[in-house]
């Protein structure tokens, strides 16, 4: 099953911005920026990786595990494979802005999936600005997700009352790419 490329012209450019003008619950917003950091290791790296996440991002990252046993690469199960940070508000859009200034502000089409959620790489935390060299880490990349999605999505988090969101009002690819453009912009490659 391959990737569908979403049309990104005027037209749907016109119309999406039209739609939110005529009703701003419309409007969709970035929730939040997730940054992983996947060594595929345990040992003193993660822990400097750790540290190195913290220093770029302000915020106290957690450890992952590792899901299942892979022997060919020396993975046990439960075992610290990477580390993570969620990032909310000015803090996210913050980071979000030296990540997107690493990659050139450009984002290819391919990276933004059905429900309007943009996933992009870094491949050495070097390229981000204010970041130096450490030569106990190493060079690293990491992985960095937008989740975006329009207000009222909260009545599917709560927990009383357990709601879904409809497909009619979940984010499109489209309105993902002028948002990306028109707020930060962004070119969609």
């Amino acid at each position: 099953m391959g990737q569908q490329v979403h049309a990104f012209t005027e037209d749907v450019v016109k119309k999406v911005l039209d739609e939110w003008q005529s009703n701003p619950m419309r409007k969709p917003r970035i929730a939040k920026v997730t940054v992983n950091i996947a060594l595929g290791s345990a040992g003193e790296r993660l822990v400097k990786v750790q540290g190195l996440l913290e220093q770029l991002t302000g915020q106290k990252p957690t450890l992952r595990k590792a899901k299942k046993t892979i022997r060919a690469f020396g993975i046990h199960r439960g075992e610290n494979i990477a580390v993570a940070v969620t990032l909310r508000g000015q803090r996210a859009m913050d980071f979000l802005k030296r990540a997107l200034e690493a990659v050139g502000h450009r984002i290819n089409a391919s990276s933004i999936d059905k429900f309007g959620n943009v996933c992009f790489g870094i491949p050495e935390y070097i390229l981000l600005p204010g970041a130096k060299y450490d030569p106990e880490i190493g060079i690293v990349g990491m992985d960095v997700c937008l989740t975006i999605e329009r207000p009222g999505y909260r009545v599917e988090r709560r927990r009383r009352a357990r709601s879904s969101i409809p497909l009619r009002h979940r984010v499109r690819p489209e309105e993902t790419m002028v948002l990306l453009n028109k707020e930060l912009g962004v070119t969609i490659v």
